[in-house]
């Protein structure tokens, strides 16, 4: 913050008198700008101090030389005398006064430079204090990051530091923690949330700003290659610089956090996959002792196994999230393109529905830790067949009940079922012989109850199965040839 208007007169060396605009005296000063133009305001930025002899000055020049001023918001005028002028002119001073603009004399032996220096030093000071207060609060915030709580600490700290509150938000934009006053109304920002949530370089912007006239807030996504989450903080008061940087760095430090805990999670899988691979190769033993390590276990009794295909963290992280704490063990680990988990036989279903919100689960049947070979290959014949269906969970035994065909891959099966039927479909437009084919063998080769079922007679019927077979070159009677057919025309649909 540039020093105040007040400040600099109040220094007793340079002799100053303020003669108009002593409501106007807080106003920061900028700069210093020494000018004897008669209209200096196209080289003003606005909030300097113009300095001035007045040697160009005339009487009734004032009140639009001071108009001019004050419409470029300078924030004081100082007028030297001794040199142009033994006393600074009467229509300058009701001038300054009518509009309110700061009028300072300076006397003879006070050089115009002094000001300047003073200005300058004390403008130094400021960004001095203010860049040792972002010192200062970084050290504090990074203190607060090594603590056990880690990236609340920061939120905590952070709320501190800034008067206000701050919040932790998840990828989705729920509230993790938050600290200060109530934060709960953060939940209007998850419409601007989907900007940040661009990969960086791709349009998205680094951090979200919005302001009312009760509150400013500023929002900053959180990750090194994607965003995996937000924090939020808000004030009364607009953001000093020094409040931007202590942001920005609270942002670092939670973004440190984040990537460090996912690298360290990251490692924890590749030793879960490690021993979902000591399990299947028959070393129970030596997978308990390489989890025991991370305070896990495995399910003591018969087990079920679930395959999970979708996002591979959405549902470790749910397997954490929801079930790390289960007496009996719940053991996920990624294997290939899908999650393999394994869960107490009483919890398979609970665990099975929770997880369906991330994918497509198979289960398989109860097995013990001997057979998880069994156990897994079932669950990927459940999971296949969840990927043909509508249904996000599929039980082996369910298909089991729905016969042969359900085991068969679908794609296999229905270039079977074409080439195999090809020459029925190809022959002229008697589409009524897979009709009459399928009613046969749905009969089990009974006549009447064929011929019936078609509507037709039956030496009708014994007249089409007989061209079916010259078509075909298959002999009807065969069982294994009738098998292939009925194999053929049921998954044809």
């Amino acid at each position: 913050m540039a020093p105040t208007l007040r400040t600099v007169v109040r220094r007793l060396p340079l002799k100053l008198a303020v003669l108009a605009g002593h409501d106007a005296l807080d106003s920061q000063v900028r700069w210093v700008a020494v000018s004897e133009l008669e209209d200096p305001t196209p080289f003003l930025e606005g909030g300097e101090l113009v300095l001035t002899t007045g040697m160009r000055l005339h009487e009734a020049d004032a009140a639009p030389y001071v108009g001019r001023l004050v419409a470029r918001n300078v924030t004081g005028l100082g007028f030297g005398v001794g040199l142009g002028h033994e006393e600074i002119p009467a229509g300058l001073v009701e001038a300054a006064a009518l509009a309110g603009l700061p009028l300072i004399e300076v006397p003879r032996d006070t050089p115009f430079v002094a000001i300047s220096k003073l200005v300058s030093d004390l403008i130094a000071a400021e960004q001095y204090e203010e860049i040792s207060r972002a010192f200062a609060a970084q050290g504090r915030l990074t203190r607060a990051a090594l603590r056990p709580e880690g990236a609340a600490a920061v939120i905590d700290r952070l709320a501190h530091e800034l008067g206000g509150w701050a919040a932790l938000l998840d990828e989705a934009g729920a509230v993790r923690h938050a600290a200060g006053r109530d934060a709960s109304h953060v939940t209007r920002l998850l419409p601007e949330l989907e900007r940040l949530r661009k990969p960086a370089g791709r349009g998205a912007p680094a951090s979200l700003a919005l302001s009312t006239p009760a509150e400013h807030i500023v929002v900053q996504p959180l990750g090194a290659r994607r965003v995996r989450g937000f924090f939020a903080v808000g004030a009364e008061r607009p953001f000093t610089p020094v409040a931007h940087t202590v942001v920005n760095a609270a942002g670092s430090l939670l973004t440190l956090a984040i990537e460090h805990g996912r690298e360290h999670l990251a490692a924890e899988r590749r030793i879960r996959a490690a021993v979902l691979r000591l399990l299947l190769a028959g070393q129970a033993e030596a997978g308990r002792e390489v989890l025991d390590l991370l305070g896990e276990t495995l399910p003591v009794d018969r087990l079920v196994v679930l395959a999970v295909r979708g996002d591979r963290e959405a549902v470790l992280d749910a397997v954490a999230a929801g079930f790390a704490g289960a007496p009996t063990g719940v053991f996920a680990a990624p294997d290939a393109e899908r999650v393999v988990v394994l869960a107490p036989e009483g919890l398979a279903d609970e665990v099975a529905q929770a997880l369906a919100e991330y994918g497509e689960v198979g289960l398989g049947a109860p097995v013990g830790l001997d057979d998880l070979h069994a156990g897994l290959g079932q669950a990927d014949r459940a999971l296949a067949a969840a990927g043909r269906g509508t249904e996000r969970v599929t039980r082996f035994a369910d298909l089991a009940g729905q016969g042969l065909l359900s085991l068969l891959d679908a794609e296999a099966a229905e270039a079977f079922s074409a080439a195999l039927l090809a020459p029925l479909r190809e022959y002229g437009s008697r589409a009524d012989l897979l009709e009459s084919l399928r009613a046969y063998l749905a009969c089990n080769g009974h006549w009447d109850a064929a011929a019936q079922r078609l509507g037709v007679h039956r030496h009708t019927l014994r007249y089409r199965m007989r061209r079916v077979a010259e078509l075909l070159g298959r002999d009807l009677d065969d069982p294994g040839a009738r098998a292939e057919l009925w194999v053929a025309l049921t998954t044809a649909g």
